[in-house]
């Protein structure tokens, strides 16, 4: 590891000069006058790691984490983030140990399904009736990587008895976003079954190479970082969209999506002429069926816009409403908006009581007529005769980098259910741990001030 101690004594010169081990005779030789030597430039200095940190970062000979590791990583990313340059992460963690932690986690995550179902009922080592688990349900994160590390305090560490779900966003805008993600990723190859990782919309490669995620990778792994980047991209690709917990709750990042129309073709025969009948029309929109969802293609880049592959960008991407019925959401240019009647239809079709969203935060809700403010973390959007919508972020403080004299102050907020029934969901608000370590943002926030407006969709991938 590349780290220095806080005091570093200069190398001893050597005792004497010697040319092929011939010593000069001093008298016959003439000598130069001495010249001015001007002082050694001073070499950075950083702190000396604390002895209860095992770094660097090393992979287990037999592929299997711990809770020793795992807590190990947490400390020392924490440690990392306060007492190094960026630019020191691989001494930190070296790629070797990224390459083989990403490797295994993107393995996990594209063997799940679109949809992945939640079990809290688990079978008891010691007693024929099954116990059940609590299930977190953690909303955007991005980046801060400090209010996650209290989140996990704050909440319990994922366990046999306690569930953890992500609704997305792990990175973009804060500036420990690839911490934050490689951290999760940790979890879930240590525990695959007590934590889920969902696909946000910044899982993507627009939103990162816009919002700082790239760049922070490029700052971090230097002549690497392309490597890193690229592997994180393929990550993504790999994460779930949506899950359903306990039979009776649905949560994704952004939400519902639209039924996409797979109509035979008159003329031929066979699954490669089928006809998919897309329809914009906002009079003519219906809400998508689970077994849609399970269909569709999540391994992309860039969720499309357009085209027959739209269910993906829907999930990710749109926002509930006020207003009834489905609607193109052209504010932000991709997804949908959708009523309280389009809630309480998708919860009774499937006999649900809840849908748990994210994707809004304090800069985005303030823009939305109708809608309460993310203040607390939390908002409940629709109460309907079947149950609930609601949105929960769990990013306080948020953006860390703001343009705006005056701070949201947001609270982040996270949601607890518990058994047997699941249903009733119990909000943890929490302020932002501060202070935050000094560090530069990795996009130009003054310019680009909010995700939810002005999205280049020329830029992003259709296929």
């Amino acid at each position: 590891m590349t780290l220095q101690a806080d005091s570093a004594g200069a190398a001893a010169p050597p005792d004497s000069a010697t040319t092929n081990g011939i010593v000069p005779n001093l008298e016959e030789t003439p000598q130069p006058h001495p010249q001015p030597q001007s002082p050694p430039s001073p070499q950075p200095s950083h702190p000396s790691p604390p002895s209860e940190l095992r770094l660097p970062i090393w992979w287990p000979e037999d592929g299997n984490l711990s809770m020793d590791w795992v807590e190990n990583l947490m400390l020392c990313f924490d440690w990392c983030s306060r007492n190094l340059p960026p630019s020191e992460l691989p001494s930190v963690l070296p790629v070797k140990v990224f390459d083989s932690l990403i490797l295994m986690a993107s393995k996990m995550l594209h063997k799940e399904p679109n949809c992945v179902t939640i079990d809290p009922f688990r079978p008891s080592p010691n007693d024929s009736s099954p116990s059940a688990a609590s299930v977190v349900v953690v909303g955007d994160v991005h980046g801060q990587l400090h209010d996650l590390l209290f989140l996990l305090q704050d909440a319990g560490f994922p366990s046999r008895d306690r569930i953890f779900v992500f609704n997305g966003d792990y990175v973009d805008r804060g500036a420990w976003g690839l911490e934050t993600f490689l951290l999760l990723l940790a979890w879930k190859v240590f525990m695959p079954h007590n934590i889920y990782l969902l696909r946000g919309n910044h899982e993507s490669k627009y939103c990162t190479s816009v919002y700082g995620f790239e760049k922070e990778v490029m700052v971090k792994y230097g002549d690497k970082g392309k490597h890193v980047y690229r592997k994180c991209l393929g990550c993504f690709e790999g994460l779930p969209l949506a899950s359903i917990i306990a039979g009776c709750v649905y949560t994704a990042h952004g939400g519902l999506f639209r039924s996409v129309t797979v109509m035979p073709s008159k003329r031929f025969k066979g699954k490669k002429n089928r006809k998919i009948n897309v329809n914009h029309d906002s009079k003519t929109l219906s809400l998508g069926s689970l077994e849609e969802l399970s269909k569709a293609r999540r391994s992309v880049l860039d969720p499309p816009w357009e085209g027959p592959n739209l269910i993906p960008g829907d999930v990710l991407w749109s926002d509930p409403s006020k207003n009834l019925g489905l609607a193109p959401n052209k504010e932000r240019g991709i997804g949908l908006l959708w009523g309280p009647d389009c809630t309480e239809e998708f919860l009774k079709k499937y006999q649900l009581k809840l849908i748990i969203r994210s994707h809004e935060g304090p800069d985005a809700r303030e823009k939305r007529d109708g809608l309460d403010g993310m203040d607390e973390g939390y908002t409940i959007d629709h109460t309907v005769d079947s149950g609930k919508l609601v949105t929960v972020f769990s990013a306080p403080d948020y953006p860390q980098f703001q343009a705006t004299e005056k701070r949201y102050n947001n609270k982040g907020s996270y949601v607890v259910l518990e058994p047997p029934n699941f249903d009733n969901p119990i909000f943890h608000g929490f302020s932002a741990v501060t202070p935050r370590p000094k560090v530069n943002a990795y996009y130009d926030y003054e310019e680009v001030i909010d995700s939810d407006e002005e999205l280049d969709l020329a830029s992003m991938v259709t296929s």
